[in-house]
């Protein structure tokens, strides 16, 4: 059995960070978001993994190189433009030939893994399995419709869905679906979608079933979702102490700090992660944060917030729910007129009091 990981795509509703950066590397508790799928795969004892890359591909290639150090394998497709994730699956045709094939979304955390999905689907050796996930807004997603408790239709943001059943994205396919992607006509939106692909083996009579998820699921497409996904992971990591420089300060509950972080005069209260080689001076480090490596952090006060590398956050009253791209600073200045000098890209989001 192969995986196909999809990491191509725009990141739309996460610029401007991903106008510089795969969306699917940005870090959850100082871990590329991409990684974890990777590892659930690894861990469902597939090997062979297809990773679909777009414009971002050279930063996915030198994130994950041949796939070693996950203990996996790893082919690249091209996708040069993100025209759903149909089309993703059509043109791996060759690279999956006649094997059963895992998709897994680049960008989507699942809290069990998919060990025993993947074992479920080759027990019962359905022509599809889709993974379901009860939301409280399905017409953001894909959503499935069941008639005793048989999948009888699935369709793409459903502006009056009929169910509350959202697709996760990790999908289990035979070969029969590139029948289908060989039928497909672009959406209403350009895209070949694998909702339709789908419908098509449920019209055709192939066997699709369905398995709805009990543990968390997260599409870190947006920031309030990568927030939540932080906190979450967060909360179920081990604790973590390298050998950080501390002095003056309290590290209080569960922290992961890695080597060469200084914490001086600061209060850490986890759950947190501190990546390598930051430094922490006068300074709040508040819960479900994540400073990612070589930041400093100086007479601020952070919570519930993401910090990617590099970047340098000084005189901060407070600092919540934010995500803080790479190579930021961010400040206060004693410079006259007092007022605020902000430089930002295209599509930010800032809010001030």
């Amino acid at each position: 059995m192969k995986a196909l990981v999809l990491s191509g795509g725009k990141g739309t509703r996460l610029r401007p960070i991903t106008h510089t950066s795969a969306k699917q590397l940005i870090p959850v508790a100082n871990k590329p978001i991409l990684f974890y799928g990777l590892q659930a795969i690894r861990e469902a004892g597939i090997e062979e993994v297809g990773i679909v890359v777009g414009e971002t591909a050279p930063e996915i290639k030198k994130a994950v190189g041949n796939g070693q150090a996950f203990g996996l394998r790893v082919t690249y497709i091209d996708q040069p433009e993100p025209l759903g994730l149909a089309h993703a699956v059509k043109i791996s045709r060759d690279y999956i030939g006649t094997d059963e094939f895992v998709v897994y979304l680049g960008d989507n955390l699942i809290r069990d893994g998919i060990k025993e999905l993947v074992e479920d689907f080759k027990k019962n050796k359905p022509n599809c399995q889709i993974l379901l996930a009860k939301v409280p807004n399905p017409s953001q997603f894909g959503v499935a419709e069941l008639k005793d408790e048989r999948v009888v239709r699935v369709v793409e943001k459903p502006r009056e869905p009929k169910s509350d059943l959202a697709l996760v994205g990790v999908y289990m396919f035979d070969k029969h679906i590139f029948e289908a992607t060989e039928v497909l006509r672009p959406s209403a939106r350009g895209e070949l979608e694998i909702t339709d692909a789908i419908q098509y083996l449920i019209d055709k009579k192939y066997q699709v079933r369905y398995h709805l998820i009990s543990g968390w699921w997260k599409d870190t497409g947006k920031l309030e979702d990568l927030l939540e996904a932080n906190r979450l992971l967060l909360e179920v990591l081990p604790e973590i102490r390298k050998k950080p420089t501390v002095e003056n300060s309290s590290i209080i509950g569960k922290v992961i700090i890695e080597d060469g972080c200084q914490i001086l005069n600061s209060t850490i209260r986890g759950p947190v992660a501190i990546g390598k080689n930051s430094k922490i001076v006068n300074s709040y480090i508040g819960p479900f944060s994540s400073v990612y490596y070589n930041v400093e952090i100086r007479d601020s006060e952070i919570e519930h917030s993401i910090i990617l590398e590099n970047s340098r956050i000084e005189s901060i009253k407070r600092l919540e729910e934010s995500l803080i791209g790479q190579n930021v600073w961010l400040g206060k200045t004693e410079r006259k007129p007092q007022a605020y000098r902000i430089m930002v890209g295209d599509s930010s989001r800032i809010e001030l009091p």
